[in-house]
């Protein structure tokens, strides 16, 4: 198996089929060093844009992601590196980021599931995009997840301030939220008292108090 057929297989297996060759010809056209990575807790993904110790686009994508949502991911760092290349210098998510993204997505909302294709066009239409839209597209997108015919994971979001919980994958804390800070809750162990933020996407169980 040569490189080319090594690079396009492992995209196969993390992508929708129909993103495949065009996240191909993207990455090989502006030389991306694209990187599928364990589970993340902080983040999804990353892009660094090209400096004198990596003088080139780095992009990753967690692989615990199903297909949808690592093409969501995708194009939210496809869109940092498109900014870089017409800005170079801007806020990370701002006016300009947010206009690529839309673009990225409205031009590519044939790859999501049918009944996600509406939302996502709609959220791309309007700048500043929705935040409170994109997580309902996202819960929308878990429903792909492995094993969740029963209906999407519960998330923080889901919950109002102050609901007892555990994190899914760390059961073994049990935590109070407090507020949400933009795409994060400050959140507070019920044993210790100790602060943590968390990402309103976790999946969690519900405690009652």
């Amino acid at each position: 198996m040569t490189t080319e057929e090594r690079y396009r297989a492992i995209l196969r297996n993390h992508l929708p089929p129909q993103a495949v060759e065009w996240i191909y010809a993207y990455l090989n056209h502006h030389k991306v060093h694209f990187h599928v990575t364990r589970e993340r807790r902080t983040k999804y993904g990353d892009y660094r844009w090209p400096q004198p110790q990596h003088p080139f686009h780095e992009m990753s994508v967690n692989g615990d992601l199903n297909p949808y949502l690592f093409l969501w991911v995708f194009l939210h760092e496809a869109a940092h590196l498109e900014t870089h290349l017409k800005y170079s210098s801007v806020q990370p998510h701002g006016h300009e980021w947010q206009a690529e993204y839309a673009s990225l997505l409205a031009a590519r909302a044939d790859d999501f599931p049918e009944e996600v294709r509406p939302l996502v066009l709609r959220y791309a239409a309007r700048i500043p995009l929705s935040r409170v839209l994109a997580r309902s597209i996202e819960e929308e997108l878990h429903r792909h997840d492995s094993g969740a015919g029963a209906g999407p994971s519960l998330r923080l979001d889901n919950l109002p301030a102050g609901s007892l919980f555990r994190l899914k994958k760390k059961p073994d804390i049990l935590f109070a939220s407090i507020e949400r800070r933009r795409t994060r809750w400050l959140c507070r162990d019920a044993a210790t008292g100790r602060l943590y933020t968390v990402s309103g996407g976790a999946e969690v169980e519900r405690e009652l108090s």
